[in-house]
């Protein structure tokens, strides 16, 4: 199968590149270019024939192409057959071509039993029969060579019919799981799906599996052709590694189903059109040249890795009613946590960790585009510092365990936390459902308010649990004198959740909650960022430590909260 470069406006004759030879061209009498911009070392070509492709390094000042992808100084892309290298300045066209060798054809079953080929036959002893001769004429069309005349021969037909009924009983014999695969039809046609916050592409030629290779997009399959870290058009991109279209194809040989899962919030927000990501999906795929199955997550909610909302729909709805086999399969993307100087050249740290989340929800074995692509070694990275898989159920409720969460004398409760921390929950369960009223700023709407509120209920004899934040001396200070004026102890409950894990019960409650409007990180910050600790000094009588412990009743919603949410 010997390769050649072959010049598109005919200059010269082919050039052979041997497999696995470097060959180095540039200006010279072998492709009769005199362009002086081209370097008489351009380029390096080094042909693989196992991959029908031509890896190609610039070495030249001034830049190489193939296809829109420009090569700079050092730089290496693959070329494949059907697409164009230009050996400098988008001049001087080539094309690889590999040329199959004259072998005698390879024939399945039904070719090597048909009519059209003389068997060995046997006599009635059993000796093998000299072959029928053919009579030499005239040479013989491609049609006619090697048939004989045996179109109805009964042995044929015989070795056919138990060829048929021994894949019929080899089937039966398969195993459920083996006859559903062996019954899986391929994507008849390209198609896009519409699933709200998920769109969903399947290109021609997608095959369900139980081996499933995930990646991500941007960083991992494509990066910007301008070098930007965020693409500056629609056309801003390239391949980002020669060997990711060799990969998949070896992946889509060895039974794989291939597929993308990308966050784009852009398109929730506006800034981008579907219509336009869309087309450049497409695009990717036909450069990458094999099929594959693309989810996209439009906005915010269970569909954004590292959530696994794109990975649950491929499994319940898009993979042809086959089970995914974790052992077998494998995620591959580039927000993986790593630090800044991860790698030599590598300055950046990882701009999340979503990406190895989301293998870390779903059970997937994960690798960065470098490990996997490049087979680098394993880069350090960092998790995040709240981990919901490790939250216990049965964990203590509040410190100190001897302490009381109730009184039966009037009293006042201030709860000190995060916005999203436990605290509404927490005193309507434990407190507002024993006679405590509820005194909440979100209702009433001023801390004036409030106060009023407390004092009315203290005067009538009712305890009163305070649910704000309530993060500073100040705002503390307005209950402690209300409740000193009532001649009532004031108590404390200092909610203990970080603001990681406030985040983290924000997002699950926009996930689970319909109407639930989201607290942003500046609401968060600006708790962070005001609070002081409270001390008995203040007035409190006691600070009683309210930790989240988790309750679920539904397997579902405990599934989700314990899947990390933010990379």
């Amino acid at each position: 199968m010997p390769c050649f470069l072959i010049s598109q406006d005919k200059r010269h004759d082919p050039i052979l590149l041997p497999d696995g030879t470097t060959v180095v061209l540039g200006r010279g009498p072998e492709t009769r270019v005199t362009d002086k911009k081209c370097s008489r070392t351009q380029v390096e070509l080094l042909a693989n024939y196992t991959y029908r492709s031509v890896r190609v390094t610039q070495r030249g000042v001034n830049p190489t192409s193939v296809e829109e992808i420009h090569l700079h100084r050092g730089d290496s892309t693959t070329l494949q057959e059907g697409q164009t290298l230009c050996l400098v300045n988008g001049l001087y066209p080539y094309c690889i071509r590999f040329e199959q060798e004259a072998t005698s054809p390879k024939k399945n079953l039904l070719q090597f039993f048909s009519p059209k080929r003389p068997l060995k036959q046997e006599d009635e002893k059993g000796r093998r029969a000299p072959p029928v001769k053919r009579t030499k004429t005239s040479s013989p069309s491609e049609d006619e060579e090697g048939e004989e005349d045996n179109g109805d021969d009964p042995s044929v037909v015989e070795k056919l019919r138990k060829l048929q009924e021994t894949a019929a009983r080899a089937e039966q014999a398969l195993p459920p799981s083996r006859k559903l695969l062996s019954k899986v039809a391929p994507q008849l046609c390209d198609s896009w799906e519409d699933h709200g916050k998920l769109l969903v592409f399947t290109r021609k030629g997608v095959v369900p599996s139980t081996k499933v290779a995930g990646f991500d997009l941007d960083g991992t399959i494509i990066t910007t052709q301008s070098g930007k870290v965020f693409p500056t058009s629609p056309d801003d991109w390239r391949i980002l590694y020669p060997e990711v279209p060799r990969k998949l194809k070896q992946l889509q040989s060895e039974g794989y189903k291939l597929v993308i899962f990308t966050n784009q919030m852009g398109i929730g927000r506006g800034r981008l059109r579907p219509e336009v990501f869309k087309a450049k999906v497409e695009a990717v795929i036909e450069r990458l040249g094999v099929p594959l199955q693309v989810l996209v997550a439009t906005g915010s909610g269970i569909y954004r890795k590292p959530v696994l909302g794109m990975w649950d729909h491929l499994c319940e709805k898009a993979n042809g009613g086959l089970s995914v086999s974790l052992q077998q399969s494998v995620y591959v993307g580039d927000a993986a946590g790593r630090p800044a100087n991860w790698a030599p050249g590598r300055k950046k740290k990882d701009f999340s960790c979503s990406d190895r989340l989301f293998a870390l929800n779903a059970g997937l074995p994960f690798y960065t585009p470098e490990e996997y692509f490049l087979g680098w070694k394993k880069a350090s990275f960092e998790l995040p510092s709240f981990d919901p898989r490790a939250l216990d159920p049965k964990a203590q409720l509040y410190d100190h365990p001897d302490a009381l969460l109730t009184s039966s004398s009037p009293e006042l409760v201030v709860a000190v936390g995060f916005p999203a921390a436990g605290k509404s929950t927490f005193l309507k369960k434990y407190l507002v459902a024993v006679g405590y009223n509820y005194v909440n700023r979100d209702t009433l709407g001023s801390w004036q308010k409030c106060v009023a509120s407390c004092q009315a209920s203290l005067k009538a004899g009712k305890s009163v649990a305070v649910d704000n934040t309530n993060p500073d001396l100040e705002s503390r200070r307005r209950y402690i004198e209300c409740a000193k004026e009532a001649g009532v102890p004031c108590r404390c409950f200092l909610f203990t959740a970080s603001l990681e894990q406030a985040k983290h019960n924000n997002r699950f409650r926009e996930m689970t909650e319909k109407g639930h409007v989201p607290v942003n990180d500046i609401v968060l910050n600006s708790y962070k960022n005001k609070y002081v600790a409270p001390s008995l000094e203040e007035g409190f009588s006691e600070i009683l430590k309210i930790h989240f412990v988790p309750h679920f009743t539904d397997s579902k919603l405990e599934s989700l909260y314990r899947q990390f949410s933010e990379g």
